[in-house]
């Protein structure tokens, strides 16, 4: 111990002295001997590193810097690259990444650029593992002309629609599409390279809730237009809807469907802000806000408050986008709000054409660790819970279903249509196709890939042409393995998945149907058989509200009714009426708050910069909405803007 101590001890200002002997040495070599270049090279170096000592020593945010000057650097330096040391040579293949394996990422990057993806001497995975899963096979194979598996959505064209004021342009679907990802958190080349890639092989790219760019519209892939709180591209100049902003852009023939964004998986429930610095031209014109002023995206909608008003604003966008079909994405929190949800469809006979389901998996958007961590329902649970509900109540036939969350091979795909899903999308897939190495900086503009960056000089490693063709091989490639894999089921499509086809291992020695796991209800059971359901809906369907997304409790009526919604004696289980009691308790006052203290998490963007991207401090305004027509520097702006430099072979 007195010999760990001391050595501990003797090398805290080790360095700094050898930096301090470099640069004396050096200063007395150039004083007695010719000059030299090697001499003058120490002296400079040393001089630095006895600077940086000093300024250790003195400074006061980091107590190992003041104990080990300039060695404690050594520790910084290491923790910084430490995920990157641990992705590339320490983890295992099969070992849990964070949060894709290498083998997860190994194949989107085989299959996006048309390697082979096949794999010699068995699986690498533990087969007896508690969670394995795998698909049973047929002795009586099939054999499938394609791989461009595809569904309608708003109903099949020619027939008859039922509902309010149903979709009169229905959209035909690929099985797998990108998942929402906005202009301004990606870069326009890789926007480019997305909607390049999907025009290529015929899927659909979801623009994100951040607006319709001239990338997206560049290359004419069909998009999906998503509708955030926000209202980008239609809104006010106070944030709130503008009718006749959205009606002109939802017209428009490579927009297919319109998405109503009420949360998203990575941070469901929580609100954004795009920082005024980072409000270029570019990303203002898509989203219809001022350049260079914070841009905030509320963490609820203000089109709607109650689940009959949601149906009524899907119609709105229905009849203002000339009948294209609209529906509705969401992460599953509270189960009575879902179920409102699905009681105003009842009340209104009003449906959305879709429901697209985010697993709380999902990820493309940065968020507080414990809301990556710890809010709203894993995307199984979700979908599992929407594909009963929507059959419960005889509305299934109605309604399409996506979902996102991990989604990045076949069995992930087949997995999800077994749950219910009818199509699924991707984004951090589509992120690898395009060559992220999940280097997890996405939120600092530091995107070494040029994907989720604004800095011109990053973005130009992306090249378009390259990128978009790997986009294009992934969802083909991808989707290739899913048609191999319901050959060997003995089926023709992925609508013919059911849970009865996926099996799980629940310990080492016994395994199960997910069918057994997870049941599907019967048809019309909520309606009329509520009290031999599940729990959750005996429990929660009663509290649920079409007119509210609050809890309520179940009137006499119901009561009557249903007895196993009767609040219940002591020690049995509790019953709708007491959660619902626990729910709306009036709670007790509480101090006012005393601290003025406001929390510092991140250091500010600088806006004195000249990267070609960022704003100058003084630009306050959106130019094109505050000069008038004709004004010579809103036109040379518009130049600049069209003058954007492009990869080679980039029309």
């Amino acid at each position: 111990m007195k010999l760990h101590a001391y050595f501990v001890n003797s090398v805290r200002y080790t360095t700094l002295a050898l930096c301090v002997l470099v640069a004396l040495a050096s200063a007395l070599w150039l004083l007695l001997a010719p000059f030299s270049r090697v001499a003058l090279a120490l002296l400079v170096l040393g001089s630095l590193l006895t600077l940086v000592g000093l300024r250790d020593l003195r400074q006061t945010r980091h107590a190992i810097l003041r104990n080990y000057p300039l060695l404690g650097h050594l520790r910084f330096w290491l923790e910084f690259i430490r995920p990157e040391i641990r992705q590339y040579f320490i983890e295992g293949d099969v070992e849990k990444g964070e949060p894709f394996t290498r083998a997860q990422r190994s194949v989107v990057y085989q299959r996006s650029k048309g390697e082979a993806d096949v794999r010699p001497f068995g699986t690498k995975l533990d087969v007896g593992a508690k969670g394995y899963e795998w698909i049973n096979h047929s002795m009586q194979t099939t054999h499938i002309d394609s791989h461009d598996f595809r569904i309608w959505i708003g109903g099949r064209p020619g027939e008859p629609r039922e509902g309010v004021s149903p979709c009169t342009q229905p959209y035909n679907a690929s099985v797998f599409n990108i998942s929402a990802m906005s202009f301004g958190s990606m870069s326009a080349n890789a926007v480019l390279a997305l909607n390049k890639g999907a025009k290529m092989d015929g899927f659909a790219h979801d623009t994100g809730e951040g607006g319709i760019s001239r990338y997206h519209r560049q290359h004419g892939g069909d998009l999906i237009w998503e509708i955030g709180s926000g209202y980008f591209g239609c809104r006010n100049e106070d944030g709130s809807f503008n009718a006749e902003r959205f009606a002109a852009q939802a017209r428009e023939p490579q927009v297919k469907m319109i998405e109503i964004k009420i949360s998203q998986g990575a941070k469901p429930g929580h609100g954004g802000m795009l920082p005024g610095a980072k409000v270029t031209p570019e990303i203002a014109a898509a989203r219809g806000i001022p350049v260079g002023v914070d841009c905030v995206s509320p963490s609820s909608h203000s089109a709607f408050s109650t689940p009959v008003e949601l149906m009524h604003f899907i119609v709105q966008l229905r009849e203002l986008s000339g009948g294209k079909p609209v529906g509705f994405k969401l992460c599953i929190g509270h189960i009575w709000e879902w179920f409102a949800i699905v009681k105003a469809m009842l009340e209104t006979d009003i449906t959305p054409d879709y429901i697209v389901v985010d697993g709380a998996e999902g990820g493309t958007g940065a968020a507080p660790v414990e809301f990556s961590d710890h809010m709203g329902a894993p995307v199984q649970e979700g979908l599992h819970l929407v594909n009963n509900t929507l059959i419960g109540v005889n509305l299934r036939h109605r309604i399409k279903i996506g979902a996102a969350g991990k989604v990045i091979n076949s069995f992930d795909l087949a997995r999800m249509f077994a749950l219910g899903a009818d199509w699924c999308n991707s984004g951090r897939g589509f992120m690898m196709a395009l060559g992220c190495i999940q280097a997890q900086v996405c939120h600092t503009g530091l995107c070494p890939t040029g994907i989720t960056t604004q800095d011109a000089l990053r973005e130009r490693a992306l090249v378009v042409p390259d990128k978009a063709t790997r986009v294009a091989q992934y969802h083909a490639n991808t989707l290739h393995a899913l048609k191999e894999l319901l050959q060997a089921a003995g089926l023709m499509h992925p609508d013919q998945l059911t849970p009865h086809h996926i099996v799980r291992r629940v310990d080492s020695s016994r395994i199960r149907l997910l069918s057994a796991i997870m049941p599907t209800i019967h048809f019309g059971a909520l309606l009329d058989d509520l009290e031999n359901q599940h729990s959750v809906y005996k429990l929660y369907w009663p509290l649920a509200d079409a007119h509210s997304f609050a809890p309520r409790s179940p009137s006499e009526e119901e009561l009557r009714a249903s007895p196993g919604i009767r609040p219940t004696i002591a020690g049995r289980p509790a019953s709708a009426v007491q959660i619902a009691q626990e729910l709306t308790r009036k709670r007790p006052p509480r101090p006012q708050p005393v601290s003025a203290l406001v929390p510092d998490q991140a250091r500010r963007f600088n806006p004195a910069t000249t990267q070609p991207s960022q704003v100058p401090p003084q630009w306050t305004g959106s130019g094109a909405d505050q000069r008038p027509p004709g004004d010579p520097l809103a036109a040379a702006e518009d130049g600049v803007m069209r003058a954007r430099k492009r990869e080679p072979g980039e029309k």
